[in-house]
């Protein structure tokens, strides 16, 4: 694949004292399955987890009130016979999860990065485009437009990391935010951590030792998608709604960043 960087516009010196920067995110995946023996069966479970949350979230309508359904035209081509034709259609879905997913079918793909990886274009996030709004403004700017506002943004932080290990920076960044706020992982409800790829979000999650059944509940960008530049913000809306509607206060959306780092923001709900 021809990269897009065409004016090849690398800074020779961080090329030379840290060439990490530069690493491809699907070879980071690959270290951080190597180094804290992150398994094959177990990136593949957690893609098959990932996957049925979204499948039964979908079903049960709840990303329905986040989406703006949109009318587009789309292309249709027989593979048979090779002949195209321009249809119209709604999209009021995210179209990424694939509900028949089996630990058969995420088994048998090949690995992508290294041929004796472990990482899969079924464990990892898709290629995919979309669009986010997240409103922000002060209390008394809500109170004086009467809007009733669904969250607290309480704070965020950042952390750095290795840059070769750069998809497990939620690591760094969360225990930063939560010393900061008196806060203890127990005390988060629900949490959003971006599924870029599943060897960095199993390392992730089980080294904050951070509850399954109040991560990810439905599903992540493995499964949904992971438009660059928006993800986080979908991660915020959603993670929003799913406080109110299970009646809970705190939930952190965190992720890593290319480079090396962790980014986490704590929100609360209002009830």
């Amino acid at each position: 694949m021809k990269s897009v960087n065409t004016d090849n516009l690398i800074n020779p010196l961080l090329k030379e004292q840290v060439p990490g920067i530069y690493f491809p995110m699907g070879q980071t995946a690959e270290i951080v399955a190597r180094r804290y023996n992150v398994s094959r069966q177990e990136q593949d479970l957690y893609a098959l987890q990932s996957q049925q949350r979204t499948a039964e979230a979908q079903a049960a309508g709840l990303f329905t009130d986040e989406i703006v359904p949109m009318s587009v035209k789309y292309r249709v081509e027989d593979k048979a016979t090779g002949q195209a034709q321009i249809l119209d259609g709604i999209v009021d879905r995210d179209d990424c999860n694939r509900p028949d997913t089996t630990l058969e079918s995420l088994t048998g793909l090949k690995p992508v990065f290294a041929e004796d990886g472990s990482v899969t274009a079924g464990n990892s996030s898709q290629l995919s485009d979309g669009a986010s709004m997240t409103l922000v403004m002060s209390l008394e700017k809500a109170l004086e437009l009467g809007l009733k506002p669904k969250a607290f943004f309480r704070g965020f932080t950042v952390a750095g990391c290795a840059p070769d290990e750069m998809g497990i920076g939620p690591v760094f960044s969360v225990p930063k935010l939560l010393k900061a706020k008196g806060l203890r992982i127990a005390d988060i409800d629900l949490w959003e951590l971006n599924e870029a790829f599943a060897s960095q979000c199993l390392y992730s999650r089980n080294r904050l030792e951070i509850d399954n059944a109040r991560y990810n509940v439905n599903g992540g960008s493995i499964s949904i998608g992971h438009p660059f530049g928006m993800t986080g913000s979908r991660q915020v809306g959603h993670l929003v709604r799913e406080l109110q509607r299970r009646n809970l206060r705190y939930g952190i959306v965190t992720m890593c960043v290319g480079g090396g780092m962790g980014a986490t923001g704590l929100f609360e709900a209002v009830r």
